[in-house]
C-alpha cells in the first residue's frame, strides 16, 4: 500500500503522530523514509481531509529537532564504537564509505553541515550521531538543527501544500474548458448537420420534376 493511501485511513492527529514519530526516528539516525511520509501528508493537507499545514509544519519540525538532539546526545555517549555497530547492522546507510563521507563534510562545514544536510537523505541520517561524536558545542549544533529543521520541514510542507493547492485548481479549470469545449463542439455539429440538411433539402425543390411518359 502506497504511504498515502495509507494515511488516508488513519485520523488527522495520527497523521501528524505519524509524521513526527518517523522523522525524528529518521533524524535520531534510523534510516526511515520521513521526507516521504511528510511529502504525502503535505499533499493530503492540500485536498481538503482535514489536516491543517501548519500544525503538520510544526510537528514536522518538532520531530526533526527532537529526534536529532536524541541522536546527538547518543552520538556523544556512544562515540565511534556506535558509528561500527551502526555500520555492521545497517551497511547499506553507515558503511565506512558514507561515514567518511559525512565526516568531512562535518569537519569542512561545521555547523553548515547539520543545516544544510537536512535537506541531504544521507546527513539527514548522520547529522544528530556524528555531530555528537565528533564533540560539536550543543549550543552551535542547536542552532543550525532548529532553523535546519524550520526551513526542511516547514519549507517542504508550504511548498507541496501550495503546489498540490494550485494543481488541483488547475485540474478544475481544466475540467471546465473540457465541458465547455465538448459543449462547443457538440452546438457547432448540430450546426453543420442542420445545415447540410437544410441546403439538400433546398438541392430537392430546385431539381425539375420528371415529366411523365407518354402514352
Amino acid at each position: 500500500m502506497h504511504v498515502q493511501e495509507w494515511l488516508d485511513t488513519v485520523p488527522a492527529a495520527a497523521v501528524y503522530a505519524v509524521v513526527a514519530l518517523v522523522i525524528g526516528l529518521e533524524s535520531l539516525g534510523i534510516p526511515l523514509p520521513g521526507e516521504i511520509v511528510l511529502v504525502s501528508a503535505a499533499l493530503m493537507s492540500s485536498q481538503h481531509t482535514g489536516i491543517n499545514p501548519v500544525v503538520l509544519g510544526v510537528c514536522a519540525t518538532a520531530g526533526a529537532v527532537i529526534g536529532d538532539s536524541i541522536g546527538y546526545a547518543i552520538g556523544r555517549k556512544g562515540g565511534r564504537p556506535l558509528l561500527a555497530w551502526l555500520g555492521r547492522k545497517f551497511p547499506r546507510h553507515f558503511g565506512e564509505g558514507h561515514v567518511a563521507t559525512a565526516e568531512r563534510s562535518f569537519e569542512k562545514w561545521g555547523m553548515w553541515a547539520v543545516f544544510f544536510g537536512r535537506f541531504v537523505a544521507l546527513l539527514r541520517i548522520f547529522a544528530g550521531p556524528l555531530a555528537g561524536v565528533l564533540h560539536m558545542p550543543y549550543w552551535k549544533f542547536l542552532i543550525a538543527n532548529v532553523l535546519g529543521g524550520i526551513c526542511w520541514a516547514g519549507g517542504t510542507t508550504a511548498v507541496i501544500y501550495y503546489v498540490g493547492v494550485v494543481a488541483e485548481d488547475w485540474l478544475k479549470r481544466f475540467s471546465y474548458l473540457g465541458l465547455a469545449g465538448a459543449v462547443l463542439i457538440g452546438l457547432a455539429s448540430m450546426l453543420v448537420i442542420k445545415r447540410r440538411a437544410k441546403k439538400a433539402q433546398e438541392q430537392r425543390r430546385q431539381e425539375p420534376e420528371p415529366v411523365p411518359a407518354g402514352d
